[in-house]
């Protein structure tokens, strides 16, 4: 096999770099402003340092068959630890043996599917809910909300009755809850239609059955300063894993 020069495999990447920067242009709506760079650098600390002025971090991610899961290589999960703005988790669905016509439906159906929101009412995070809703109006779509609540320990215990009794008033004080947070975001974004779920059972395998014809998902992550151990929580851990649409990880604390 013959062998490439590393002078070589640079100019080939940055002619790959300016055919897809061409490309964008020609598909994106006229005015929108598209550059490139070629950056000899690591590429989650490039993307981290290209993050810190930006809006968001956009980025793809390879897909494997729907049994198997989304997978997420190391560069994205490195950018998901480090980056301080929002990143968007973009799925790539050739591996998954789905015809072009079938996927070229699914694609446009994701597109005008509405956004997501996972919202856990012990930490109901602005700057989370802010990005759901811009989300929706700039997409046009409605905006659903999604909470999950699990009943007290011990209460499986209880009689039929009681637990019936337990379950309504429970429920009902989360839909309250529910209602106060969201409130003064639906006054702020009156054209934004706005549906709300109240889930009970775990919140990541609610939350990846509820996004199964979203268009995009909204999740937190609540930054973890030490060095060791998870920087993901379940319930993005399982998004970014499960989800087969666009999934937005907004970092927050």
């Amino acid at each position: 096999m013959p062998t490439v020069r590393t002078d070589q495999a640079i100019a080939c990447s940055r002619q790959r770099l300016a055919a897809k920067e061409a490309e964008l242009r020609a598909v994106l709506a006229s005015g929108a402003e598209v550059t490139s760079a070629h950056v000899p650098e690591d590429p989650a600390e490039a993307l981290e340092a290209a993050g810190r002025g930006a809006t968001m971090l956009v980025l793809g991610s390879r897909g494997l068959s729907t049994l198997r899961g989304f997978l997420v290589g190391s560069v994205s999960q490195e950018v998901l630890r480090r980056a301080a703005c929002p990143v968007v988790l973009v799925r790539a669905e050739e591996a998954d043996g789905k015809p072009a016509q079938a996927q070229d439906a699914a694609d446009d159906a994701a597109a005008d599917g509405e956004v997501l929101l996972g919202l856990d009412l012990r930490r109901p995070c602005d700057d989370v809910i802010a990005f759901a809703f811009e989300a929706a109006r700039l997409r046009s779509v409605p905006l659903r909300v999604v909470h999950t609540w699990d009943p007290p320990a011990g209460s499986e215990y209880m009689a039929f009755a009681a637990i019936g009794a337990m379950d309504a008033e429970l429920s009902a004080s989360e839909r309250q809850q529910l209602s106060d947070v969201l409130g003064p975001w639906r006054s702020r974004f009156p054209t934004v239609t706005v549906a709300t779920d109240l889930v009970r059972g775990h919140a990541a395998v609610g939350l990846v059955e509820a996004a199964a014809d979203a268009g995009l998902l909204v999740v937190g992550r609540r930054v973890r300063r030490a060095t060791l151990g998870a920087h993901l929580g379940p319930v993005a851990h399982a998004a970014i894993h499960h989800v087969h649409c666009p999934v937005a990880v907004v970092s927050y604390g």
